[in-house]
């Protein structure tokens, strides 16, 4: 005699990557992207700028008319969608769809702003918090790039801080300092996650805010 079906196994859970510009999740996420056999499907994000030299339609970007972009906000088709200097932003629905068929985790690359969007749209996502060793790594990878002005400089701190700021909002804390320990760490998060983490600790919770403390000092000395 047959027994009862066995039930399906759970989808796997989307992994959200959120932290401050200088923090180096883009580069981190195309590690973990690239790792052999990697379980991760990459979320690509839809956008109403223009492509920029080198950038490919649904690799890079999806690039949608802001018309287009309002109406599939309006009908619900976006996770999470934001402003940012005049363009929009947003991740599609469809890619969790596409994930999920798949049998892959969506790894989503989005600011503090999106992660709670996606939280609240697919509570089984695990979010993580990625922060560089110390503040002056994120001084020093903003101030790298050279095509910024002081005040321009000086927003893109601001921003940072405020999302350090929301650190403790996240299930778990990776520290980028080596990109090997970072990949391994994430990986470790992902496999041995089995629910709802809840909100980062009290020493975590310390670590994000030494930073916090030391950006404030080398702002102010400016």
């Amino acid at each position: 005699m047959s027994g009862p079906p066995l039930a399906a196994p759970p989808a796997p859970f989307p992994v959200i990557l959120a932290g401050p510009s200088g923090a180096g999740k883009t580069t981190l996420r195309d590690r973990l992207l690239d790792e052999p056999g990697s379980p991760y499907l990459f979320s690509v994000s839809m956008t109403t700028r223009s492509p920029r030299p080198g950038e490919r339609e649904g690799v890079d970007y999806r690039f949608v008319s802001h018309a287009d972009f309002e109406a599939l906000a309006k009908d619900g088709a976006l996770l999470e969608h934001a402003a940012v200097h005049g363009e929009r932003y947003g991740t599609p629905r469809d890619n969790l769809d596409r994930a999920r068929e798949a049998g892959a985790r969506l790894l989503l690359d989005i600011d503090v702003q999106g992660a709670r969007q996606v939280r609240r749209a697919a509570p089984e996502a695990v979010s993580i918090f990625i922060v560089p060793p110390t503040a002056d790594r994120i001084v020093r990878q903003l101030r790298g790039r050279g095509s910024e002005t002081p005040a321009q400089l000086e927003r893109r701190l601001a921003g940072a801080r405020a999302e350090l700021e929301a650190a403790a909002e996240f299930d778990y804390l990776v520290v980028n300092d080596r990109i090997e320990d970072a990949v391994a760490a994430v990986s470790s998060v992902v496999a041995t996650h089995r629910g709802p983490a809840g909100r980062l600790g009290a020493a975590d919770r310390e670590y994000v805010a030494r930073i916090v403390r030391e950006l404030d000092r080398i702002r102010g000395e400016w």
